[in-house]
């Protein structure tokens, strides 16, 4: 919470709640750290309103913001209503959904509220003249679709320590801001999975190895699937924790069962050989290359186009 984050919140009266317009103007958002679900916005915001009662330097709250820095402020009261500007830089916590990672779209809200003044008298109108975000602002590795804002109001249930309260339930006027960005994942792919698809041609090499090196070929084979359950652990360190299945543990898992299977064929033909069914062998192994390539591919497609189109 901003400024008054456990201060008491007033009791508003029975009448007409005074009208808050807010607008707000994004400038910057920077280092999303996808690992800690957490990113760094810089925005001017702006309120007009008549009750003079309303102290938003000092009760004008943030939720799910990790941290709050006002770096200027004015307050213009001359006219028949009070003019408010402000810039902030917040830290806002948040939730990602990684079940596409790197194909995901992610939702950045923000939201503010006042922690003095309950719904009853005091309700955000958004200030919706102009745009609400910089076109202009480098997000690295996203493209924004879209910026929405809107109002609400946000249900408390309790009376934070009000003993006047009939039941513990308050509510308090919200304006929140939903931008809806999409990674670039391009380039991020092939760096986080190249690693893996070259671990699987190693094992796929196998097949058009000789027979009499059944030995280099246990061996690449071995050797392929350690490098796949590497680099899956190194993927998995730059994400946050999630107990669904995404769309890395699905092509790792895939990766990892056609090397596996690649193993077991190597396993059948050195039976055959072993009773000297040579050319069985060899027509396995041309078989057995060609269809795990075409599977394997296949499957890579269609799992990625999945998560790409959602």
């Amino acid at each position: 919470m901003l400024f008054c984050c456990t201060g008491i919140r007033s009791v508003a009266q029975d009448t007409k709640p005074d009208t808050v317009s807010v607008g707000i103007y994004i400038t910057s958002i920077h280092d999303i750290d996808f690992k800690q679900k957490e990113y760094s916005i810089t925005f001017w915001l702006w309120l007009k309103y008549k009750n003079k009662d309303f102290d938003f330097l000092n009760n004008l709250e943030v939720p799910q913001a990790k941290s709050v820095d006002k770096s200027f402020s004015l307050v213009d009261s001359s006219g028949d209503r009070i003019y408010m500007q402000m810039k902030m830089q917040c830290v806002m916590k948040d939730s990602w959904k990684i079940g596409n990672f790197p194909f995901d779209r992610q939702k950045l809200r923000l939201s503010i509220e006042n922690s003095q003044f309950d719904s009853r008298s005091l309700v955000f109108v958004a200030d919706t003249v102009g745009q609400n975000f910089d076109k202009r602002f480098t997000l690295r590795g996203w493209d924004v679709d879209s910026c929405i804002v809107s109002t609400g109001i946000k249900v408390y249930e309790t009376g934070f320590g009000d003993e006047s309260l009939p039941k513990p339930h308050t509510e308090y006027s919200s304006y929140k801001l939903r931008l809806d960005i999409k990674r670039d994942a391009g380039g991020l792919f092939w760096k986080m999975f190249l690693g893996m698809y070259i671990a699987f041609l190693i094992a796929y090499i196998c097949f058009y190895i000789h027979i009499d090196g059944m030995d280099s070929r246990f061996g690449l084979s071995v050797g392929s699937l350690f490098a796949v359950v590497g680099n899956k652990y190194i993927i998995d360190s730059s994400l946050p924790e999630s107990s669904s299945f995404t769309l890395v543990d699905t092509l790792h898992g895939l990766t990892l069962i056609c090397i596996l299977l690649v193993i077991a064929a190597n396993a059948y033909c050195l039976r055959l050989f072993k009773q000297n069914k040579l050319k069985k062998v060899i027509k396995f192994d041309l078989m057995a290359a060609q269809v795990m390539l075409i599977v394997y591919v296949l499957l890579n497609i269609w799992f990625i186009w999945q998560a790409s189109r959602n």
